[in-house]
């Protein structure tokens, strides 16, 4: 079985397998080369993705083709989620959800409570004040960026350890993790800060 790059969403996985729960899950921003939904589908969860950008749901699709999954990833926006109230029992969001202003990352979090089953669970992770690029870009302020990646312009939020604390009172805290990774890219060694959240409805 295919091993992906998402470390975090392991421990995710093992959780939604041990909650006895029935297996559909909703991924926001889902797009992607190596989309992780793939993982979820490869143990039998049905599967359901959000991604605004047409380029990225082509490369997931392509990617779920090769492998003759249908991921079910749909354009869409994850601050208007196009979804019942408590129809999902798992929903996460990786990478992704930083990539706004942090009052549209507000009203995104709402918006998976809302579609998440009561007892589901639910992922999602934050970039950090920690990380090497705070301070880089056009100044939005409240520690948010318009950065380039991949030749284009995206913003980037960052968020202390306590700051997204607050959009979650109404959740039970199963885990949350303070990373800090130093790796290599395109030649030179970079530091990447992420929290990581889990918790139960």
């Amino acid at each position: 079985m295919e091993l992906f790059k998402q470390i975090s969403l392991y421990r995710f996985l093992a959780l939604c397998n041990e909650s006895g729960m029935e297996k559909n899950i909703l991924d926001c921003g889902a797009g992607g080369d190596s989309p992780p939904l793939s993982l979820f589908a490869n143990y039998g969860y049905s599967t359901y993705g959000i991604e605004m950008n047409d380029e990225q749901i082509k490369r997931a699709s392509q990617f779920a083709t090769e492998r003759g999954q249908n991921l079910n990833i749909q354009q869409g926006d994850m601050r208007q989620l196009a979804l019942s109230d408590e129809s999902k029992s798992f929903v996460y969001s990786y990478n992704s959800i930083f990539h706004m202003r942090k009052q549209d990352v507000k009203k995104a979090i709402n918006e998976m409570k809302r579609v998440l089953k009561p007892n589901g669970l639910l992922f999602v992770n934050f970039l950090t004040l920690k990380d090497f690029r705070v301070g880089d870009g056009v100044d939005l302020g409240d520690n948010q960026f318009e950065q380039i990646e991949d030749d284009e312009f995206v913003i980037h939020s960052y968020y202390d350890y306590h700051e997204a604390d607050s959009m979650f009172d109404d959740l039970q805290l199963i885990y949350k993790e303070d990373r800090v990774l130093e790796r290599k890219f395109e030649g030179e060694w970079i530091r990447q800060g992420f929290i990581d959240y889990i918790y139960r409805k």
